[in-house]
């Protein structure tokens, strides 16, 4: 999440007003994040005087396809009626998902969805990574019937794509060791990548600040737009890699490795062949993150409010899994 369109209130509200949901009371910005901007909504609630509800609006900026809008937002109503921990959209007057509206940035899309109780994590513990791990396998449980289908634009391509698009030089400005890096592992990684896994929808994004919880239980999982069809385990891989290490990736941690491997396993047994595939599948899971924020730190505009990310926090992931000596991390 971040902010890159900034917007007044007065055409904050009026963005608004197709919803019928109240006043506009409040409209803040949320910096977190990378391909989106993002208000916390508070409006006027007209079933109790002087009180208010709370929405997260989303006007989407790069990265997501208008076309893939019904995918995402469809997944979140599919998931919230089957009793998961995800908002629900929050549909206009005229039953559309979502709205395309002028801005001072061009034609751009956007959605409201329900607002969830609960904090991300900044430091979780094992209990909280084993209730992670268990919402994780519960969504794909959830969402073994959805109908809608979505090809995962981050996989393979698109990161030999972002490292082209840095270039060799762009990648060593960022640091030097970068592009010696994904030169060593991307082609090996595109040879070696595993087929033939259980695939179904993935969140692919489930960092801990896509997540909130209250103690040790999940509240809320959020921000499905890198969302797809995809090998169930990556979404897994993907997962461990957010969760496991400290912030630079300097530091895995083996208690939040054993409890989201545990909490998961504990909802979906996991095949002998995905538990195999689990070492390249968590390589892959960093190589995408580090050209992911490569090609950011390179092209964020610099009125953005958004936090650039360090893409060596994910080489270190990198370089951890492909190690030997780490074989045994996924072991049952």
């Amino acid at each position: 999440m971040a902010v890159y369109t900034h917007l007044g209130a007065e055409d904050m509200a009026a963005l608004l007003a197709p919803y019928h949901l109240g006043d506009l009371v409040s409209a803040k910005g949320i910096a977190e994040g990378v391909s989106n901007s993002n208000w916390l909504i508070e409006t006027a609630d007209t079933a109790t005087p002087g009180g208010t509800t709370r929405y997260i609006l989303t006007m989407y900026e790069f990265r997501i396809e208008i076309a893939d809008l019904p995918y995402f937002l469809g997944l979140l109503d599919h998931l919230a009626a089957k009793g998961c921990p995800v908002p629900r959209s929050i549909h206009d007057g005229a039953g559309n998902l979502y709205r395309v509206v002028e801005t001072p940035r061009g034609d751009r899309a956007l959605a409201l969805i329900e607002f969830l109780p609960g904090v991300s994590l900044g430091e979780p513990t094992a209990g909280q990574a084993r209730a992670v791990g268990a919402a994780l396998a519960s969504l794909h449980d959830a969402a073994a019937d959805y109908p809608a289908t979505r090809a995962n634009g981050m996989g393979l391509a698109e990161w030999q794509r972002l490292a082209d698009a840095c270039g060799p030089e762009g990648l060593a400005s960022i640091d030097p060791a970068l592009a010696q890096t994904v030169a060593d592992h991307l082609p090996r990684l595109a040879a070696q990548w595993p087929t033939g896994l259980p695939s179904g929808v993935i969140h692919a994004d489930l960092f801990p600040d896509n997540v909130l919880m209250q103690g040790e239980t999940v509240t809320g999982l959020i921000d499905f737009y890198f969302a797809c069809n995809d090998v169930i385990a990556y979404d897994l891989a993907v997962t461990h890699a957010a969760w496991c290490f400290d912030a630079s990736g300097e530091t895995f941690r083996p208690d939040l490795s054993a409890a989201l491997l545990d909490g998961y396993a504990s909802v979906r047994t996991l095949s002998a062949q995905e538990r195999a595939a689990l070492p390249l599948l968590a390589q892959g899971a960093a190589m995408r993150f580090a050209m992911s924020r490569a090609y950011d730190w390179l092209n964020t505009p610099a009125d953005a409010l958004v936090t650039r990310k360090d893409p060596m926090a994910f080489a270190r992931r990198l370089h951890f899994y492909a190690d030997p000596a780490n074989s045994g991390v996924f072991a049952a």
